[in-house]
Parts: C-alpha cells; structure tokens; sequence
C-alpha cells in the first residue's frame, strides 16, 4: 500500500521538523522539499502509468492529441503550483505564494486557449 509509505514519509517530515524547530529552525522549509521531492518519486510511477491511460484511451475516443497534451500540462502545473505555493507558506510567505498562484492561474489559462477557441468553434457551428 503506497499510502502506507506517503503517510510515513509525511510523519517522519513532520517530526523531523519539530524536533529541529527548537534547534535550527531554518531547516524547517529543506524538510519540507525533501519531503515533497521523495512523496513524488514514489508517485511518479503512479503519473507515467495515468499518463499512459490517458493516451490510449485518447486514441480509443479520436480525441486531438492536442487537446490531451495540453490537458496534462494543466494538470503538471496546477500540481507543481500547489507544491510551490505549500512551501512557500509553511516558510511564511504567504505573500510570495499568492504570487505564484497568479502565475500558475495565468499560465493554465494562457495554454488553454486553444481548448477554449475549439470549444467556441463547435458551439459556432451548432448554432
């Protein structure tokens, strides 16, 4: 069971991390990479195999490779945004999260216009 695994790595985070609160706090946000960087190498197996999925079953359905690709970079960046914007807060830069935020919200709509126009183009032809 691999969220066995998750849960432990996250606890051992987490006690790693108040213990060296008294002593080293700065070490607070490295535990917390670390943590992140090992949950999604035991992931990724999961995400290749997802991706994988996705593609055949784009192929069964006739859907614009297109469309799927630009589906899976939404998703890598809606996932790293959120990684980035979890550190970034429990380094108490809320400010600086709010930043990224933006950017990863600029950056998905900006690859999505094409799924946006196509939409528009079908509803276009509809009517």
């Amino acid at each position: 069971m691999e969220i066995i695994q998750i849960i432990g790595i996250g606890f051992s985070g987490v006690i790693i991390a108040v213990l060296l609160k008294e002593y080293r706090p700065e070490y607070k946000m490295y535990i917390s990479i670390v943590v992140g960087i090992l949950i999604f190498f035991l992931v990724s197996q999961n995400i290749a195999s997802f991706i994988n999925q996705i593609m055949n079953l784009s192929k069964r359905l006739n859907i614009k490779n297109e469309f799927v690709s630009i589906l899976l970079k939404i998703t890598g960046i809606a996932i790293l945004t959120e990684f980035a914007i979890s550190i970034c807060k429990d380094s108490g830069e809320n400010a600086i999260a709010t930043k990224i935020d933006l950017g990863g919200k600029v950056l998905i709509i900006g690859i999505s216009m094409p799924i946006i126009s196509g939409l528009l183009e079908t509803l276009l032809n509809l009517l």
